[in-house]
């Protein structure tokens, strides 16, 4: 990748193997797992600027190997604006807010979405509500994802609460973060921060990525993944904190 030591390309791929095979076993996760730990060698926004182009690949795939597209498009579209509006937004506090802040807003995000995955009791969103509520939290996911390239928060907790069938809560899940990633790639390159050579380092950041979700599909027939989940989401709890108290050790 270029402009990376033989050291930090080695880095960079294992965490795009590791991040793609959470997400081959869990349906999400590539994004969050790499801002994390990526978060913790390099700033946010470079961070996020690697992420785009694996996270398009991986979730083009999942969207369209789906069996709604259309019915959920027309579903979801007030979501998917506002997390457009948000997300370029508030692309500014990734780009040019000192990144000690970027960095504890990704950690105080992780923490927030473990937790949340975690011990927040399930819900579901009354059919009235949806219309202004798929707005509100895709103005609210954007906004997120413009500060810490991160989409899970609330986009993830309010899918699930929509009652969608597994195949259309994954399809679901494929295109908000579709959606999510070309608005973060918009916000970056408007504020100047995705340059040839992240654009080249994400191209190939795409392999490994690739591998491990692979991997992550070959696992899942072998773990159960609840257990899986639940580990993964204590981990990056773990890391949030790791990354909350960082700029002030």
């Amino acid at each position: 990748m270029i402009g990376f030591s033989i050291l930090h390309v080695g880095i960079i791929a294992a965490v795009f193997v590791l991040a793609g095979m959470v997400k081959g076993v869990t349906g999400m996760g590539l994004p969050t797992v790499a801002m994390g730990v990526l978060g913790a060698i390099m700033s946010p926004v470079s961070a996020a600027s690697l992420l785009i182009v694996p996270s398009l690949v991986t979730n083009l795939w999942q969207l369209v190997t789906g069996p709604s597209l259309g019915v959920l498009v027309s579903r979801l579209w007030p979501m998917m604006l506002g997390i457009v509006i948000g997300t370029i937004a508030g692309s500014g506090l990734l780009t040019k807010t000192n990144t000690q802040w970027t960095t504890v807003a990704l950690g105080l995000t992780l923490v927030a979405y473990a937790g949340l995955s975690l011990f927040a009791p399930p819900f579901s969103v009354p059919t009235w509500m949806e219309r202004w509520l798929s707005l509100v939290t895709g103005l609210t996911t954007g906004l997120m994802t413009g500060g810490t390239g991160v989409f899970v928060i609330p986009a993830v907790p309010y899918l699930q609460a929509l009652n969608l069938d597994k195949d259309d809560l994954i399809q679901a899940l494929g295109l908000s973060f579709t959606v999510s990633t070309v608005a973060l790639a918009i916000g970056l390159q408007t504020g100047g921060a995705f340059e040839f050579h992240s654009a080249a380092g994400s191209v190939l950041a795409v392999i490994p990525a690739l591998l491990g979700m692979e991997l992550g599909q070959r696992i899942r027939h072998r773990i159960r993944p609840a257990m899986f989940r639940k580990w993964f989401l204590i981990c990056l709890a773990l890391l949030g904190l790791d990354l909350i108290v960082r700029p002030f050790l």
